[in-house]
């Protein structure tokens, strides 16, 4: 599933061909994805102009100069394309801006979302409203505070987003490892000392796969086609058995029917 990074880059790379642009065209060339389009999505966004761009957790946001807002999210298998050359039967909403530029939200496993909000109420907005605090912006004494008295699994709580907007599966292992931090030690019994060290952590996994332009796994591409190589420097996520850095091996183990990897060796 794409992760904050990937989302990030995403709408870095859409900014590039739609801000300060107008939408002259919007096909829906299905009904739905997760759920249905919004029945006036056309109406509203045709001749709009777009203003701003943006990103909450994992869902980007596209605004228009009529005061609304677009907001995405990926799903599994969601991408944005630029400019295809022909369109995929799994193209299935097309933007076209008034200087010829083409845009697809191609979803095969069809389990993204496009919604339609005004852009003054997208903060407090169903899933956005419920969503905790940005990765790069929680401090340590924040987080901290959070996980006082919990008992679940600090890898569970780190993808409560409620707590944690954004951060998924990927991104909390490797954050984990680098912190030196249990996967399944009690989030309410780590230390303020290494809670700083699990966000400064979280802080630079995300940086880096921003700036690497997100990860290559399952279907992920930036919108101008290139795919993120951040796949290629993960420490523990996906290496089952492979050798760590410290010398141990990583194990794979299942935690809220997700694949957490980590070393015993050097996570504790």
């Amino acid at each position: 599933m794409p992760e904050l990074p990937e989302v990030e880059t995403t709408v870095r790379g859409l900014e590039r061909v739609l801000l300060g642009k107008h939408i002259a065209r919007v096909e829906m060339r299905r009904g739905d994805l997760r759920r249905a389009f919004p029945p006036d999505l056309g109406q509203r966004l045709t001749g709009a102009k777009v203003t701003g761009m943006g990103r909450r957790g994992k869902y980007g946001l596209i605004e228009t100069d009529r005061g609304d807002t677009l907001v995405f999210h990926l799903g599994m298998s969601g991408k944005w394309r630029v400019d295809p050359g022909e369109l995929h039967p799994h193209d299935h909403l097309l933007i076209e801006t008034g200087d010829g530029r083409r845009l697809t939200l191609n979803d095969p496993r069809r389990f993204g979302s496009v919604d339609l909000v005004a852009t003054e109420e997208v903060d407090s907005w169903g899933p956005i409203g419920k969503l905790g605090t940005e990765p790069t912006e929680i401090g340590s004494g924040m987080l901290h505070e959070l996980l006082r008295g919990r008992t679940a699994p600090i890898k569970a709580l780190l993808l409560d987003q409620r707590i944690v907007a954004g951060l998924g599966n990927i991104y909390a292992c490797e954050a984990l490892h680098r912190a030196h931090i249990d996967p399944r030690r009690a989030a309410g019994r780590l230390s303020r000392e290494r809670v700083a060290r699990l966000v400064e952590a979280i802080r630079e996994v995300i940086a880096e796969a921003i700036e690497a332009g997100g990860s290559t796994l399952r279907d992920y591409a930036r919108p101008d086609g290139e795919l993120g190589y951040f796949s290629a420097r993960f420490s523990v996520y996906d290496r089952e058995g492979q050798p760590c850095a410290c010398g141990g091996r990583v194990r794979r183990i299942v935690q809220g029917g997700r694949s957490t990897f980590y070393c015993p060796r050097c996570q504790h």
